[in-house]
């Protein structure tokens, strides 16, 4: 199980409750679209909610408290007779264990957003069918969203989910559409999900797993262990990045962490950070000026 259960016991029989796995905050920004009649923006961003709440994903049993808080930032650029175009920011979290504190897992923006959405318009996913862009590309995100989580609790505890993510790719290339394409733009849903489950980038997912099991879940019992872990799961990203520099995985952990890291560095009890500077330098230089805020 990746995720953290609170069974009620002394019970004849069992409960259990099932549940939507995602808590999703959706906007939908058109301000750069030439629209009088704003009504259908706000149909989409409710359907889209909608969508994203009320199915659920796995077969797993899900406390209410359990669902993973995330949030799409839909920011249109076109709109004309139903066509949709833009720019998708997915986020999400986690918390961490014994605190008030919730960690980013997942910030990504995928530049490669069109669909057709007529208001009103009935939104279902079908797991064997390709049924619109727009239902394809917000399944694949709440796949990607679960899976990440759960490979923070467990190690590649997202594996099933990733596989599901990668199925909807699949089915969607036929529609042709951008970002789900092999050619072109290598930092796209398709090479997204294709590198996660790929075994040349596994540093990519151990490095999720121990930075945060054995890292930030400990940082309220042991703040030295907390961080010389994190700090041993970074050298993974290291050995990934002489294999494959500049590698899409690599950006994608650090533009979720890299505030996050500065934070953890930089306060409270201190550790030998040399060594791990050089190596946030060295694998991440697009963050150079965030490693200069490092205290220690």
């Amino acid at each position: 199980m990746f995720r953290l259960f609170t069974f009620f016991g002394f019970f004849l029989f069992s409960i259990k409750i099932f549940t939507q796995e995602l808590r999703c905050e959706v906007i939908v920004n058109s301000d750069l679209v030439n629209q009088t009649n704003q009504q259908i923006f706000s149909t989409l961003q409710e359907s889209i909610q909608e969508f994203m709440n009320s199915q659920v994903w796995t077969s797993q049993n899900w406390n209410p408290e359990e669902r993973i808080n995330c949030s799409l930032i839909l920011n249109l650029t076109a709109y004309s007779d139903n066509n949709f175009e833009g720019t998708l920011q997915v986020q999400s979290q986690r918390p961490i264990y014994d605190s008030n504190y919730n960690s980013p897992i997942l910030n990504f923006q995928d530049v490669d957003i069109s669909f057709s959405y007529q208001e009103y318009q009935p939104l279902f996913y079908n797991a064997n069918k390709y049924e619109s862009n727009l239902i394809s590309i917000l399944s694949f995100y709440a796949y990607m969203i679960i899976g990440l989580d759960a490979d923070t609790f467990n190690s590649k505890g997202g594996q099933l989910f990733f596989s599901y993510a990668q199925q909807i790719s699949n089915l969607a290339q036929q529609s042709k559409n951008d970002g789900w394409a092999t050619t072109g733009n290598r930092k796209n849903r398709y090479w997204l999900v294709d590198s996660i489950l790929s075994n040349a980038f596994n540093e990519f997912r151990t490095t999720y797993y121990e930075y945060h099991r054995t890292g930030l879940d400990i940082m309220t019992s042991n703040q030295l262990n907390a961080k010389t872990s994190i700090a041993n799961s970074l050298m993974h990203l290291n050995d990934l990045n002489r294999r494959r520099p500049n590698s899409f995985l690599i950006q994608l952990f650090f533009d979720a962490k890299s505030q996050e890291i500065v934070d953890v560095f930089s306060d409270g009890v201190k550790v030998e950070l040399d060594a791990t500077k050089q190596l946030l330098r060295r694998v991440a230089p697009f963050f150079n000026n965030k490693w200069k805020e490092i205290k220690n």
